[in-house]
């Protein structure tokens, strides 16, 4: 019976993605993020039924987890993981709390693990996110996204992602073209795809993440509509889109809004997503230098996302 290393790291918010990057690197057993914020919020929107699960009080950590296969390259992996959240506090200063904590688990509790931190979940007015495992019956409008989170990442939980669906649901329209940079577990293009989008080509730099989005969208049956492909960025997306999603980081948002204004379609729209809101100001000067225009900021739960569209 195979044997899991749970490896788990309690940083700031600003960190949380770049932990989960590190993570997803090691091709490792998919990624919880435990954002105390977001769990206050879905109590507090009644998305979930939490049962006897009590407010939380300290908001300031964010318990990113991993599961790593307990076999000869462990210690490279536990090694490789310290070295490279040493590189992001380097960058962004310490963002740490505490040590990495490990914990030993057989195969059937690592995929039980899992259960107990995703279920149905509804975002927005018509989709939902279903985990394999659970049965729904959805009404007349709503469109279900079935997700396995065993075996990805981006569950559409968090913070980021949430904004993104939601704003999803105003902007695409029916046979729209959109791209997604940076699509992970190709959550955001299936959403797109089942509210009506014609074609989605959704793009990662991670081989991993290219291969999790590839078994998603077919596990929900879009492989006609969404085109999934290892690229930098930008890199593949031929023609102009209705709509450009980049669900990342600030940095990497900057440095992509001078090629956004000649992707885009006249009408078209960018969704700039994964910004920690102590950024947005800087994402907001970048986007007027390069001839974009503000629409909405959204927020939620210290992130925002930005609905940007070319300059008149």
């Amino acid at each position: 019976m195979k044997q899991w290393v749970e490896v788990k790291v309690q940083v700031t918010h600003e960190a949380v993605e770049a932990v989960a990057d590190i993570f997803n690197s090691l091709r490792a057993g998919g990624v919880v993020i435990d954002d105390p914020l977001l769990l206050n919020h879905l109590r507090d929107s009644n998305i979930w039924e939490f049962c006897d699960i009590p407010r939380q009080e300290n908001t300031e950590s964010v318990a990113v987890t991993t599961y790593l296969p307990d076999d000869e390259e462990l210690t490279k992996h536990i090694t490789e993981v310290e070295e490279k959240i040493a590189e992001v506090e380097n960058r962004i200063g310490h963002c740490r709390f505490g040590v990495t904590k490990f914990r030993k688990l057989k195969e059937e509790d690592w995929a039980n693990e899992w259960k107990q931190f995703f279920h149905t979940t509804k975002v927005g007015d018509r989709l939902v996110i279903k985990p394999t495992w659970e049965e729904y019956s959805p009404s007349a409008k709503e469109k279900v996204i079935v997700i396995d989170p065993g075996m990805a990442f981006g569950t559409g939980t968090h913070h980021t992602t949430n904004m993104c669906m939601k704003k999803l649901e105003q902007i695409v329209t029916p046979g729209a073209t959109v791209f997604d940079i940076g699509c992970g577990s190709g959550i955001l293009s299936i959403a797109a795809a089942l509210l009506g989008a014609g074609t989605c080509k959704a793009v990662d730099i991670d081989l991993t993440a290219v291969k999790v989005a590839k078994e998603n969208v077919a596990l929900n049956g879009l492989s006609d509509k969404i085109s999934v492909q290892h690229g930098d960025l930008l890199c593949g997306t031929e023609g102009k889109a209705d709509v450009i999603i980049a669900n990342i980081i600030a940095d990497v948002i900057i440095m992509l809004l001078s090629d956004i204004p000649k992707k885009l379609k006249d009408d078209g729209v960018f969704l700039a997503s994964g910004i920690i809101d102590t950024r947005v100001d800087e994402v907001v000067q970048a986007a007027a230098k390069n001839g974009m225009k503000i629409v909405k900021i959204d927020m939620q739960g210290g992130w925002a996302a930005i609905t940007m569209c070319r300059e008149e």
